[in-house]
């Protein structure tokens, strides 16, 4: 997929049922921008609301992902205003309710890390480097961040990047847990699309969205609630994809699974 073109610091472009939000600041290398914050929730909140949306992919145009906040701003430090704008962005990012892809290249640093920690998955290509690096600024990352950042990658490596602020290549970032594939620049694109286009034509909506609300519980409180059992059980009771994913299989042919949210809630 093309870079946009287009003036807006966040933009969002659309391929069939895969939506890509692109941090759209090169002269900055995507550094975060008080606006950008705020447009990033923005579109999230937009984007979760449209079931077309299948996918949803953010990443980074001219090479970068994300160098992470743009430091120029904080002079005075961070204002209660700029805490509420990151949290709010990445919260929204966390909640969009259909599976979620940070593409990484280049940069990812900081709030970057922030916002790929903030998607399901995180793909790389071999020229990714991350860090965070409030150690080098004499400030607290965020707690809500460093709380996903802790599930991410465990305890352990998480005091490693946040007391040395040091940068780390992709393989070990593969190796921590911090990134789920990497490959190089064009087969990493090619991966990219290849697996959006899995997720949004040939795989369950139901499924993924009853693993990922699941899952989440699972990592943020160590159990799924049994609220959470009650209020699936009868949409998985009257789920049709069933019969259509076993019918497929039988006959050897992609299924055609019809069930969208807004037929059970």
């Amino acid at each position: 997929m093309s870079e946009p073109q287009a003036d807006e610091p966040i933009v969002v472009t659309r391929t069939d049922s895969v939506a890509t939000i692109w941090l759209n600041r090169a002269e900055k290398r995507n550094a975060m921008s008080h606006e950008m914050w705020t447009a990033l929730a923005q579109h999230c909140h937009l984007l979760a609301k449209d079931d077309d949306v299948r996918v949803l992919v953010v990443r980074g145009v001219g090479g970068h992902f994300c160098a992470g906040a743009d430091i120029s701003g904080f002079s005075g430090g961070m204002s209660a205003e700029y805490q509420a704008q990151n949290r709010e962005a990445e919260e929204a990012l966390a909640a969009f309710p259909r599976p979620t892809i940070a593409f990484i290249t280049g940069a990812c640093v900081g709030g970057g890390v922030q916002i790929a920690g903030a998607c399901d998955l995180r793909f790389a290509d071999t020229t990714a480097k991350f860090g965070i690096t409030p150690a080098r600024l004499g400030i607290a990352y965020p707690t809500y961040a460093l709380e996903r950042a802790v599930r991410l990658v465990g305890p352990s490596a998480a005091k490693h990047l946040l007391f040395s602020a040091e940068l780390i290549d992709v393989e070990r970032a593969l190796r921590i847990g911090l990134v789920d594939e990497v490959a190089d620049p064009e087969a990493a694109v090619e991966r990219l699309q290849t697996f959006t286009s899995l997720l949004a034509n040939e795989r369950s909506l139901l499924t993924q969205t009853i693993s990922k609300e699941m899952v989440n519980e699972v990592a943020a409180r160590g159990g799924v609630s049994a609220e959470t059992i009650e209020r699936w059980a009868p949409v998985l009771a009257a789920n049709p994809d069933m019969s259509e994913g076993v019918a497929a299989f039988t006959e050897r042919r992609p299924p055609n699974f019809v069930w969208t949210p807004e037929e059970s809630f």
